[in-house]
């Protein structure tokens, strides 16, 4: 749930026309946030379209799996992505409808500001009023007296963002799979590598099956592993970090205070801790969103940092004091996989015309996802 702010998208999001005809062939390779809607929206669009992932959507090993991910609106004086939450949280909305599965909670996000001034959360006021969706102003007496859990001693004042909350994670990439195969779409639980390129074209995908596919178009769209499948052109584009997330068991006695806490996220300037409360019963999910070492998402281990832990700990504790001898509930890992200025990633290979790659999510994609995948089809198309 990246915090930071991010420069102008133009450099790293094409948005020329890629112009494909109808019922071309599309492969995409990654059914996360990114590829899964992806891939439903091609194949909205008229496309014939084949998605693969080794391990399936919204595995443990993805930077789309474990519980929850933020869904919030603010960055600052970037309007792009302001604008493509707001569009994301309209399509999240429509088709937990048309699926009758609840993916989107709508607890609100609220900010913990220890300056007068935040540009993150300020220079996004304008969009806020723009588009109707204008956070609140809490004092630290309001704070006290709304949530009288949290500790404001070192907080100058809060801001609540009433249209935002959380989403189910692992879960909406697996209905968003679901849909994709029940709308026509092919599905395929296999490892895919690509093969050799000719003449300005990926000739192939060599699938671990032994099978090969050849198709009109490649959408690479694997996060974490978008690195390590084009490390000429991506290697150093493309940083998974190890980021620490841990859920703590409430007191009985606050059990419903606790657990009905909004989303929140903490601009102390330096580890951005982030959490969701009450999600899927898993108990008080904290973040740690500051960058962690660099890490494989193929085989690292997911055991917790013990010097990351005990700071998380620490705290836990002074922000809600009710929380400081929780015990240590579960712990997992998301992976980020962060493109070098944080901006999404969506260009060709600069040396086969037929090869897209999607990605940079950098922590703060998940909730972009339905709204990305609109986008990227309206560009083939």
């Amino acid at each position: 749930m990246s915090t930071n702010t991010f420069s102008p998208v133009s450099n790293s999001f094409r948005q020329d026309k890629i112009g494909l005809p109808k019922k071309s062939k599309i492969a995409v390779i990654g059914a996360g946030a990114f590829g899964g809607w992806a891939s439903l929206y091609l194949l909205r669009s008229g496309f014939d379209v084949t998605l693969i992932d080794v391990w399936g959507p919204g595995n443990s090993r993805s930077s789309s799996g474990d519980e929850t991910r933020v869904i919030r609106s603010t960055y600052g004086a970037n309007e792009f992505y302001f604008k493509m939450n707001v569009r994301a949280l309209e399509l999240w909305k429509e088709h937990q409808e048309r699926w009758n599965t609840k993916l989107f909670f709508n607890s609100g996000v609220l900010w913990f500001c220890y300056q007068d001034k935040n540009p993150l959360i300020d220079d996004s006021i304008p969009f806020a009023k723009k588009y109707k969706a204008e956070y609140q102003y809490l004092s630290v007496e309001q704070i006290n007296k709304k949530y009288p859990s949290v500790n404001t001693q070192d907080i100058h004042h809060g801001w609540f963002d009433p249209f935002g909350g959380y989403l189910k994670a692992r879960e909406s990439c697996q209905v968003v799979n679901e849909a994709f195969i029940k709308e026509g779409g092919k599905y395929l639980l296999v490892h895919a590598e690509p093969g050799n390129i000719s003449n300005h074209k990926l000739e192939n995908l060599r699938l671990s099956n032994g099978e090969k596919i050849i198709v009109d178009a490649y959408l690479f769209a694997c996060g974490s592993w978008l690195g390590q499948l084009f490390p000429e052109y991506l290697g150093e584009k493309i940083i998974c970090t190890k980021q620490e997330v841990y859920y703590f068991g409430v007191p009985k006695e606050q059990s419903a205070l606790l657990d009905n806490f909004p989303a929140w996220i903490d601009l102390d300037g330096q580890d951005y801790y982030y959490g969701i409360a009450g999600n899927a019963r898993r108990g008080f999910k904290v973040g740690v969103d500051i960058r962690g070492e660099k890490f494989d998402p193929t085989f690292g281990d997911r055991m917790a940092n013990p010097i990351t832990l005990a700071k998380a700990r620490e705290f836990i504790g002074h922000r809600f004091p009710q929380l400081k001898n929780a015990p240590l509930i579960e712990n997992r890992v998301c992976p980020y996989e962060n493109s070098p200025d944080g901006n999404f990633i969506f260009d060709r290979h600069p040396e086969a015309d037929n090869i897209w790659f999607l990605g940079g999510g950098s922590g703060h994609g998940f909730k972009h996802g339905p709204a990305l995948g609109e986008l990227v089809a309206n560009l083939f198309t």
